[in-house]
């Protein structure tokens, strides 16, 4: 393991603290792949990228190349993107459709369920090697959708799908459950940018709301409220300060779920309304009537973090992918979520509030991007080995099924990555 025993490797991860090795080493970043990331259930992308049987959505996992695709018989299937013949990557636009997928080297052709379709000159090949499926574009060894996130793992004994997920299904519950018809659709295109920094910097930040009164102070207003952030006369927007100049967004609390995934709080205290959000609503009681609708527009969790690279931001109606590079360096896709049978107008609203948080130049996702990269400079210094993950250590509530509640911008959601950290790492 690349000069590091599993003892030294959990030894990096403290009550309080974690050794900033884990931030800087490219040797610690090699091991997370092996161990981290080609063991746990990885999110892909959601079923509405592949619509139409031959519909296919190009990504990477664990830095390796693959294929969302949809096929007429055996629905949605994850894929290498690897012809069985030489080895040449297949497919090389983002999306498309495609009756078959074919290779541009020697014009092998896949199925969309990854099985051999055509060999030029076929009869020069040996016949039982061409009936082998590894020849083909071979599976991920699991796949498996929930509500239409569609999950895939490396591991052929990775524990099920929703037993990973646990508690923090619920996220995608809240998500789903926003749509009149009880589907969403990643339709809108995705933000895409990188940063400088080590991947786990953006998934500390999913946990963090101790941050957001100093780094994104120069988005409130002088009322002590940030801009508007949904639609809506009322809810829209959330309380930062209060008249005395205290941080009450420092005072949101934190949850930390089975010893790996995150939520934080609410930063809005009041639903939605006024304008065409009260049209949404009607239809919302027309579907599931009014004490349903009141219970999924309650505004429960700010979001909900997947160990190791995804989230859901439910206050802007969105999916964030993480996908590490190298140990300094991290691509970030923010992908907008429509919801289906809601007003045009309320989807269009959510892309326009996801373009002003969370672009690359925006008034969020753009300060984020800069302590990153700040961390990153700074974690190479040698001032201290340790790096402090303390806030609220001792002061949690424990909410049942392996759920901890941080108040006050607590760090336990933090806490708990780093121990799905050690625990995968020190196997």
């Amino acid at each position: 393991m690349a000069g590091y025993t599993r003892e030294e490797l959990r030894e990096m991860v403290q009550p309080d603290r974690v050794h900033r090795a884990i931030y800087t080493d490219p040797a610690i970043f090699e091991i997370e792949m092996e161990k981290i990331f080609r063991r746990v259930w990885l999110y892909v992308g959601h079923e509405s990228l592949v619509p139409n049987p031959g519909d296919f959505y190009c990504t990477h996992l664990a830095r390796q190349p693959v294929v969302l695709s949809r096929h007429a018989d055996d629905g949605i299937c994850v894929l290498f993107n690897r012809c069985g013949h030489r080895g040449a990557k297949v497919l090389n636009a983002e999306r498309g459709n495609a009756k078959v997928f074919t290779c541009m080297y020697h014009g092998w052709s896949f199925r969309p369920n990854g099985a051999l379709a055509g060999v030029p000159m076929r009869k020069d090949f040996p016949e039982e090697p061409l009936k082998d499926p590894q020849f083909g574009m071979a599976r991920l060894p699991r796949v498996e959708s929930y509500r239409g996130f569609v999950f895939a793992s490396f591991n052929t004994h990775a524990e099920p799908l929703l037993d990973w997920l646990a508690e923090a299904r619920r996220g995608i519950d809240e998500l789903v459950d926003r749509s009149p018809e009880g589907e969403v659709a990643l339709s809108a295109g995705c933000h895409r940018y990188h940063y400088r920094g080590n991947w786990k910097l953006q998934l500390e930040n999913l946990a963090d709301m101790y941050h957001p009164a100093a780094c994104h102070a120069s988005t409130v207003g002088p009322d002590g409220r940030q801009f508007k952030r949904r639609a809506g006369a009322e809810g829209g927007d959330a309380a930062f300060f209060a008249p005395n100049g205290e941080a009450i967004v420092a005072q949101t609390g934190v949850r930390g779920l089975n010893d790996r995934h995150s939520s934080e709080a609410s930063l809005f205290d009041k639903e939605q309304s006024g304008g065409h959000w009260d049209d949404y609503r009607a239809i919302m009681v027309a579907r599931y009537g009014e004490e349903r609708t009141t219970d999924i527009l309650k505004n429960r969790r700010h979001s909900m973090t997947f160990f190791p690279s995804s989230d859901i931001l439910l206050a802007q109606t969105s999916v964030r992918v993480i996908r590490p590079v190298a140990v300094d360096f991290t691509e970030v896709e923010v992908w907008p979520v429509r919801l289906e049978g809601a007003p045009a107008s309320i989807s269009d609203d959510l892309v326009r509030f996801v373009n002003i948080t969370h672009a690359a130049a925006s008034f969020i996702q753009s300060d984020d991007m800069e302590a990153f990269e700040r961390c990153q400079e700074g974690l190479r210094t040698q001032g201290t080995d340790w790096v402090l993950v303390a806030r609220g250590l001792g002061a949690e509530i424990d909410e049942g099924d392996g759920v901890f509640f941080g108040p006050r911008s607590s760090e336990v959601g933090q806490r708990a990555q780093h121990e799905a950290w050690r625990d995968l790492m020190g196997a």
